[in-house]
C-alpha cells in the first residue's frame, strides 16, 4: 500500500481545496463559480461580528473579491445555487438538489412518526403554511400573518411559523427563495427548484457513493470519518460507498504515518511541492471544520468559543485560523467595526513552536479590512502574537 508522509498529505489537502495557486487580481463572477464548485458547498453561519461565514473561504482562496458579485449568485430568484441541509446549512448547486432526496425523505419519516413532539401537534400549521406558500409565492417568515407568529422565549426563539417553515425545509417541500438582510426567504419546493430535478429520484446508495466521489476530490485525502462528515453520512453508508470506489480505482487507499487509521487518496489530487499562501481561515471553513482532522492533519486544536462565556475564553469570540504555507501557525479573533471604520484585532495568538511570521500578517490585515470598507486595523494588547503584528502593522 502506498504511503504518503503528513506534510505531502498536507499540502494535497490544500491543493485540493484550491490553495497555493496565484488567483487573479480581481476574482469574478467566473472565479466564484470555480471556487465553489470546487468546494461543493459553502457553510452557512449568523454570526456577523467580522463577516458572515460563507463569504470567507472565497476570500481565504481567491483574495478581495466584490461580495455583491457573490450575493448575485446565492441569493437572487432562480439562482443556480440554493440552500439545504448539505454539511450544516450550506449553500449548493441546484443541480444537486435530487442527491439528498433520500435525506429529505429521512427526516420526514422520522420526524412524522414520532408522538408527543411538535410536528405530531400541529399539523394544521403545517398544511396552512403549505397553502399560504402556495398563494403567496416566496416569502420571508416574519412577513407571514398568522396568531401564532410570535417569537416564543429569548430573542432566538422561534415562533411556530417559523418552525414549521423549517420542518418543511428540512423534507424538501419548503425551498429557500434568497434572503433579504440574511433572513431567508421561503417558497414551495415546485416554486422554485426547476421540474426536471423534481423530476429525478435517486436511489440512497446511488447518492451516497455520488457525495462520497465529490468528498473524495474536495478533500484530496481523507479518512473515512473525514469522508463521512464532509456531507454528514453515516459511517457505515460512507464505508459502503469508500469500497465501492476503491474497487472502481476511484479512490486509492493509503497510509500516512501518525493517522493511525486508514486513508484514502484520489487519483488526481495533485502533490504540490510547496503551497505558499497566507489566509485566515472561516470557523466552518472545510479545512478546519472537522475538528479531529485539523488536529491529526496540522496538530491544531480548534474549539470555537462563541457560546464560553467571556471570563472563560481563551483566545477569543470569534478566532480564525492563520494559516500560512502548509502550517497552521495561529488564531486572530477579528471585529469590523463598521461604525468606526476599524479593522479590530481582539487578539492574536501563536501555536507552540510555530513559525507565524507577522510581516506576512500585516499585508493580510489591510487587505481584509479594504474588503470590509474599514480604514484602519487596531490591535488589541491580547495574545503573544499581538505585538508583533502590531509592530508589522506599523513599520509596513
Amino acid at each position: 500500500m502506498t504511503q504518503v508522509s503528513p506534510a505531502a498529505a498536507r499540502r494535497i489537502a490544500l491543493a485540493a481545496q484550491g490553495f497555493g495557486r496565484r488567483g487573479p487580481t480581481e476574482p469574478g463572477t467566473r472565479q466564484l463559480n470555480l471556487q465553489i464548485a470546487q468546494l461543493n458547498l459553502l457553510q452557512i453561519d449568523s454570526v456577523n461580528v467580522f463577516e458572515r461565514s460563507h463569504y470567507l473561504p472565497l476570500f481565504a482562496r481567491l483574495g478581495a473579491y466584490d461580495r455583491a458579485k457573490l450575493d448575485s449568485l446565492l441569493f437572487t430568484p432562480r439562482s443556480k445555487y440554493i440552500e439545504y441541509w448539505a454539511h450544516q446549512a450550506a449553500f449548493i448547486p441546484v443541480e444537486d438538489w435530487p442527491l439528498f432526496g433520500w435525506r429529505m425523505d429521512f427526516y420526514r419519516d422520522k420526524y412524522s412518526a414520532q408522538r408527543d413532539t411538535w410536528v405530531a401537534e400541529h399539523g394544521e400549521m403545517l398544511d396552512w403554511l403549505r397553502r399560504e406558500l402556495a398563494t403567496t409565492g416566496p416569502i420571508a417568515a416574519s412577513a407571514i400573518e398568522h396568531e401564532s407568529n410570535v417569537r416564543t422565549g429569548p430573542w432566538w426563539g422561534w415562533s411556530d411559523v417559523k418552525t414549521g417553515l423549517e420542518f418543511l425545509f428540512f423534507w424538501g417541500e419548503v425551498a429557500t427563495a434568497g434572503r433579504t438582510r440574511f433572513e431567508r426567504s421561503y417558497a414551495l419546493t415546485e416554486q422554485i427548484v426547476p421540474q426536471r430535478l423534481l423530476e429525478v429520484s435517486i436511489p440512497k446508495a446511488e447518492a451516497i457513493r455520488e457525495l462520497v466521489r465529490r468528498t473524495g476530490r474536495a478533500l484530496g485525502i481523507g479518512t473515512l470519518s473525514d469522508i463521512a462528515d464532509y456531507y454528514r453520512l453515516r459511517t457505515d453508508d460512507t464505508r459502503t460507498a469508500i469500497r465501492e470506489l476503491v474497487d472502481n480505482g476511484e479512490l486509492l487507499p493509503v497510509t500516512v504515518p501518525g493517522w493511525n487509521r486508514p486513508a484514502f487518496l484520489h487519483p488526481d489530487a495533485r502533490i504540490p511541492r510547496r503551497i505558499e499562501t497566507t489566509a485566515l481561515l472561516s470557523p466552518f471553513d472545510p479545512v478546519v471544520w472537522e475538528r479531529d482532522r485539523a488536529l491529526r492533519m496540522f496538530g491544531f486544536h480548534y474549539r470555537i468559543e462563541i457560546y464560553t462565556p467571556a471570563p472563560k475564553r481563551v483566545y477569543g469570540y470569534y478566532t480564525l485560523p492563520l494559516l500560512i504555507d502548509d502550517a497552521i501557525v495561529g488564531r486572530i479573533d477579528l471585529k469590523s467595526d463598521r461604525q468606526n471604520g476599524v479593522l479590530r484585532v481582539q487578539s492574536a495568538w501563536r501555536e507552540p513552536d510555530a513559525a507565524a511570521d507577522a510581516s506576512r500578517v500585516a499585508p493580510l490585515l489591510r487587505q481584509i479590512a479594504a474588503w470590509q470598507g474599514l480604514d484602519d486595523v487596531v490591535v488589541a494588547d491580547r495574545g503573544d502574537f499581538a505585538a508583533d503584528v502590531r509592530t508589522a502593522l506599523t513599520v509596513g
